[in-house]
């Protein structure tokens, strides 16, 4: 059976009449009979009609036929599930399973396929005829049977198995052929079958005819758009489902909530097709209706109807356009309030409406963000949060710090390696977000740490380049903290490392701006002169207005009008109104964060805190602002896009040159990851912002402080006496040393075990407590000794570098490449750090 084009048998082995098999094989059937129907195949995509690209060159736009996309995925097999429940008027046939239990003073318990002469064969009782009987006759008429030979019993009966039936699908199908389906199968479950329509079908006329007549005419539309299966019949052997050609077709787009391509029945109105579509949009303007329309199949004609009963009685012809258009997006008698204010948004405009109505007082202009960051200023801190891994400071007690690390377990020892592997739980993907927070925290601040390690020569280098740093502030819910992950620590007696780790890991209380100030001096009314439609700004006094109550600046308002109330952030207004925070930082008297006054200078802020204390140290005393350290930062883009350009040609004449031992291979290679190492960590580097202010080591009053103006973020740190030197590098014992005006620099690398075997001493430089270097290759007069006699002052730090280039075989375009890679560190930061 079955043996049509896409045939589906859906009929199980054949059971002898009488054979008995149990619930579990049934059920197990029924699964496999379930999860093969979910099964579905994929038609191939139909290609676009020619009415859909006629409307795609009218419209620019695709539009989908209603209804295709049913029959887009369609069953592998039609199998309904045995579970299903059997109606009362199901007839029972030839092939059919009933199951049968009688208890009482017979016990039987069986599952009987109905023979092709329509009988079962129950055992004790004999052969039954049922073929015929509807399943609602079906107990009665057992009952009947099992009587004439037993009494006192009991019976129950209900459907397993159904028996399947022949069809045929014709017509405009998709998949036509003979399908052998369920006798539970209706109309609609054939068409799902054979996958429906194809392009050239209707979905409006689906003919099911019998014995040569039309038994139902099914319109799929009923069930799509109004669920009405009222039509839908139940198949019967050797029906015909006729599916027909494709009817005329419409186009409807614009304003309506599916919009697409509809078939047409006889006599549909624009009312019919808008229902269909779901009716109009909420943004429809339903004033007036577009339709375009094919006249005799010649020229095209547009007309426009009404959205009225009599428009909407419009009939509809193959080939029409219907256009429904949308509201303009235009607001009548309103104004519109933006910038910086507390609600900014659209108002109803009244005659006589004036800028006072819209901003009644100075609360109207604070905007909502500066109150929820006001508020959570209050939010209570946690006593203590560990640092993240990235950048840890070893702190010598005097309490300046260098970082020298450029990852979280570079230099640290077994057992400090243990101790940061379990705080931060390895957690690859928070060093990553650590690393790219915008102010890195890889800074040399005025001194070594004691046992402190460096890996290379570009470490020192790179280090330099963030000296003096105390890290930069960063932004969590409105609420500005220090970098937990740099600044100074000083250890209290007793203190061991990790405390002071902890210490780092505590958020800080910081001054500054929570919001954009206003702009007092100018706002705007924006007005669209209604018979030029050119646009007209209208100043007005923000500051007369609200604050002195200046009626000549309380404007009149127009409909439409804009009026835009503007901050700082929008406007750059001048500095003598621009409101300036500094903070002073260490040992100043009154130490805090202080509102700039117009033309006050950093030596009279600082006069004005109380000057300094006597431990104050101007010689290591740092000044940051933040728009130096934007060029700064630009600079160092700058430079590392130039260099990493540079080394890539030279990487290409290396690959293209003939490289013949497989030990100049091998170095090549390794050359080429240590280059793209150097432009990573290079990538990394932060710039500070620091202004080297050229202090010398003996000055101590506030005269020596600089007369310059300050800006709007400044820091201007004071650090206390420092007691130490520092020797880092490659030398064979990095430390802090106690600082004697009688040593030089050949005393201290004395002291530091001198250069190691990877040092490369003609690189060696100072790192000055002011923040400038001075270096050995600078430094040297004729006799090349004046570096080693270079007097060194509190705070220094003494760099040595190691080595980066050893000569191979490899060819003179390989050590070129090398070459760059060993100077371009010590290149950069020559370049952006001042060399007296």
């Amino acid at each position: 059976m079955g043996n049509g084009y896409p045939g589906l048998n859906t009929s199980s082995p054949a059971i002898a009449p009488g054979t008995v098999y149990n619930d579990t094989t049934s059920s197990v059937t029924a699964q496999q009979r379930s999860q093969t129907q979910q099964q579905r195949t994929p038609l191939p995509l139909e290609p676009l009609t020619d009415f859909q690209k006629f409307i795609a060159s009218t419209t620019g736009q695709v539009l989908p036929v209603y209804g295709a996309d049913l029959f887009r995925n369609v069953p592998a097999t039609f199998a309904p599930l045995d579970t299903a429940p059997v109606p009362a008027d199901f007839v029972v046939g030839p092939e059919d399973v009933l199951r049968i239990r009688v208890w009482g003073q017979i016990d039987f318990q069986s599952n009987l396929r109905v023979d092709r002469t329509g009988n079962i064969y129950i055992p004790q009782v004999g052969s039954v005829h049922v073929a015929g009987l509807t399943f609602a006759e079906l107990d009665s008429h057992l009952r009947e049977a099992v009587s004439r030979v037993y009494e006192n019993f009991d019976l129950n009966v209900d459907m397993g198995q159904i028996h399947s039936i022949q069809i045929y699908v014709s017509g405009q199908a998709r998949r036509p052929g003979v399908y052998t389906i369920s006798s539970l199968s209706t109309l609609v479950d054939a068409i799902f079958a054979s996958g429906g329509p194809s392009v050239e079908g209707s979905l409006r006329h689906i003919e099911l005819r019998r014995s040569g007549k039309v038994v139902t005419d099914f319109d799929l539309y009923a069930l799509l758009i109004h669920g009405d299966k009222s039509k839908d019949e139940k198949l019967q052997p050797g029906d015909v489902i006729y599916i027909a050609s494709l009817g005329a077709q419409t186009a409807v787009t614009g304003s309506v909530r599916n919009p697409a391509i509809f078939e047409l029945r006889e006599g549909e109105t624009l009312a019919d097709l808008l229902a269909d579509a779901g009716g109009a949009s909420a943004v429809a303007a339903e004033s007036r209706i577009s339709i375009e329309r094919i006249d005799d199949h010649k020229a095209r004609q547009a007309m426009e109807v009404d959205y009225s009963p009599t428009g909407l009685a419009t009939k509809l012809t193959n080939g029409d356009l219907v256009r429904v258009y949308s509201i303009l997006p235009v607001y009548q008698k309103t104004v519109m309030l933006r910038g910086n204010v507390a609600n900014p948004g659209r108002f109803a405009w009244h005659p006589g409406m004036r800028v006072r109505d819209l901003i009644p007082d100075k609360d109207s202009l604070i905007t909502q963000n500066y109150w929820w960051a006001r508020a959570r200023l209050g939010l209570p801190t946690p006593d203590f949060e560990p640092v993240p891994g990235f950048g840890q400071m070893h702190q010598p007690r005097d309490g300046y710090a260098v970082t020298l690390r450029r990852s979280p377990t570079e230099g640290l020892t077994t057992s400090e390696l243990q101790e940061e592997q379990q705080r931060t739980g390895n957690n690859t993907q928070s060093q990553q977000q650590q690393q790219q927070q915008p102010y890195a925290d890889q800074q040399i601040q005025n001194a070594a740490p004691v046992g402190s390690q460096l890996s290379n020569a570009q470490q020192p280098v790179q280090q330099l380049a963030m000296q003096g740093a105390w890290g930069a502030a960063q932004q969590n819910n409105g609420i500005e903290r220090a970098d937990r992950r740099s600044g100074n620590i000083s250890l209290a007696e007793g203190q061991t490392l990790p405390t002071g780790r902890s210490i780092a890991g505590q958020r800080r209380t910081e001054v500054r701006i929570l919001a954009p100030e206003i702009d007092w001096d100018y706002a705007v009314i924006e007005r669209l002169d209604p018979k030029t439609f050119k646009t007209i700004l209208v100043p007005f006094d923000l500051g007369e207005l609200v604050l002195q109550h200046d009626e000549s600046q309380n404007l009149e308002l127009q409909a439409n009008d804009v009026v835009t109330v503007f901050s700082e952030a929008d406007v750059r207004v001048p500095i003598a109104q621009q409101t300036k925070l500094v903070k002073l930082d260490g040992e100043v008297v009154h130490a805090g964060t202080y509102t700039v006054q117009p033309g006050e200078t950093l030596r009279q802020l600082v006069e004005r805190a109380g000057g300094l204390t006597p431990n104050a140290y101007l010689y290591g005393s740092e000044f940051t602002r933040q728009s130096v350290r934007i060029v700064q930062q630009a600079r160092i883009d700058e430079y590392v896009q130039q260099l990493s350009m540079q080394i890539l040609r030279g990487n290409l004449a290396v690959s293209s040159s003939a490289v013949s031992s497989v030990q100049d291979q091998a170095a090549a290679v390794a050359a080429q990851s240590s280059e793209q190492q150097l432009i990573a960590s290079l990538r990394q580097i932060r710039a500070t912002g620091r202004i080297v202010l050229e202090f010398k080591p003996d000055n101590s009053g506030i005269s020596s402080i600089p007369d310059i103006s300050m800006e709007d973020g400044d820091h201007f740190i004071v650090p206390s006496q420092p007691s130490n030197i520092n020797v880092v590098g490659a030398v064979y014992d990095e430390n802090s040393f106690l600082f004697s005006s009688r040593r030089h620099v050949s005393s201290y690398l004395q002291m530091a075990g001198g250069p190691n075997q990877n040092a490369d001493s003609s690189y060696a430089f100072v790192i000055r407590a002011s923040g400038e270097v001075v270096s050995r290759r600078a430094s040297n007069g004729p006799w090349g000794n004046d570096f080693k006699n270079l007097r060194v002052y509190a705070g220094d730090t003494i760099v040595v570098p190691e080595k980066t280039f050893r000569p191979t075989s490899l060819r003179t375009v390989l050590d070129f490449t090398q070459i760059i890679s060993q100077l371009a560190l010590s290149t950069f930061m020559f370049s952006v750090l001042p060399i007296p």
